[in-house]
């Protein structure tokens, strides 16, 4: 009975901040932890659409306004900033940098009858079995990266013997089993494996995994961690000269990884990325040319994927509201549903019976460091050495409902 009344509270706080003079959103996002560098590229794409916006006249004529709170990339921290956000007036919120705060968040969303987008979030199930309502996931899944990656091994690569090095949590587990499907190395007595814990791993923990991936026969290498993870594995795999003997393959590359660990260590890793700042010349993208190019004047370095991302969540949400007339979650969900534009790249659109965001996903390169030291910012991390469009990346209605078994329809 408490708990009914104080959702009720937090909705007719948020009822009637939406009849105000600005229209909050809020960011739930990583400002410390082993995600604040992808937190940082997040909130800058935010509060650069914010500003694009808020200069066209805002949403339905009032000024947006960004609220943000810290989630350390914590389950438990990410849930409780909905009610603060709630508490605040918040009209949707967005963020997070890994799949199980997506899920958890978004529940307590979808509670609060508040729309929610993840961000850094590529488990499988989050658009699967997870899939909700009050839920839109704008960045590609574990299928998606797993499709173009393994269309690139089988062709480039072929007949590779595979060493997984996974976080142990739904993303690792479901990035890996899609690759594994994607390459044919589902044998995992050939193609070995090790896991990472998805909280307190230490040193030796990753020098265990890479001792035993250069034990094996294996010469292609993938790494399916993030953050704090990925670095320390990287630098360790380096100093262990394996990037010497073996393709490294991460399947989720950000521009900040490849700066934390450095260009030397990241040099020719092979994974994948939804936008890289090169895509809209690629794809003669006027809106996305002019992104980048504010990004630029702004912060003097290149927009990365993870700065898009929020940039995009944050415009696409604003145009649902004016297509709808309403702030109101359901009339926004339906003006989200099935909408095809383009913005940053070609054209992308929302599938109405999971929400996950169907785009073009890229293999990236990371280039070799004398190749970036000559860039005017040394940042000119990847090359797009492949590209698949959305409809073949994403699974198709078959497999979702296979997956969702005896519950076709987003609650």
């Amino acid at each position: 009975m408490f708990r009914l009344a104080f959702c009720s509270l937090l909705l007719t706080l948020a009822t009637g901040a939406h009849s105000g003079e600005t229209v909050r959103i809020g960011l739930n996002y990583p400002s410390t932890g082993n995600y604040k560098s992808e937190g940082l590229e997040l909130r800058r794409g935010a509060l650069l659409a914010i500003e694009d916006i808020n200069r066209d006249g805002g949403v339905l004529g009032m000024p947006l306004e960004l609220v943000s709170q810290n989630s350390a990339a914590r389950v438990e921290r990410a849930s409780a900033n909905i009610d603060r956000f709630a508490a605040k007036g918040v009209a949707m919120a967005f963020g997070g940098a890994t799949s199980e705060e997506a899920v958890a968040a978004g529940r307590r969303a979808r509670e609060l009858g508040m729309l929610f987008f993840p961000t850094l979030a590529y488990a499988n199930t989050i658009t699967g079995r997870d899939a909700q309502r009050y839920l839109f996931r704008e960045s590609n899944s574990a299928w998606m990266s797993a499709r173009v990656l393994g269309e690139y091994l089988s062709w480039h690569l072929p007949n590779r013997r595979y060493y997984y090095i996974s976080l142990d949590d739904s993303w690792g587990s479901s990035m890996e089993q899609a690759l594994r499907e994607a390459t044919r190395s589902r044998d995992r007595a050939r193609h070995g494996f090790s896991r990472i814990a998805a909280s307190g791993a230490r040193h030796d923990d990753y020098l265990s995994a890479l001792k035993k991936a250069a034990a094996s026969d294996a010469d292609a290498l993938v790494i399916v961690l993030l953050g704090q993870d990925l670095i320390q594995t990287m630098r360790l795999a380096h100093e262990l000269e394996l990037d010497h003997r073996m393709q490294i393959i991460v399947p989720n590359l950000t521009s900040a990884i490849v700066e934390q660990a450095g260009p030397q260590v990241m040099e020719n890793v092979i994974g994948t990325a939804a936008w890289t700042w090169q895509v809209p010349a690629l794809v003669k993208s006027q809106a996305g040319q002019a992104f980048v190019d504010a990004y630029i004047a702004q912060h003097q370095r290149y927009p990365d994927s993870t700065t898009a991302s929020a940039y995009g969540i944050v415009r696409q949400w604003a145009a649902a509201v004016q297509r709808a007339g309403s702030l109101d979650s359901d009339k926004v969900i339906g003006a989200l549903e099935d909408h095809h534009y383009s913005l940053l790249k070609d054209a992308q659109y929302w599938r109405a019976f999971d929400h996950q965001n169907v785009q073009s996903v890229y293999a990236v390169r990371v280039r070799p460091r004398s190749e970036i030291m000559q860039d005017r910012f040394k940042q000119d991390y990847f090359s797009v050495i492949h590209r698949m469009a959305g409809d073949d990346a994403v699974p198709s209605r078959e497999d979702w409902l296979e997956e969702r078994g005896d519950d076709p329809q987003l609650r």
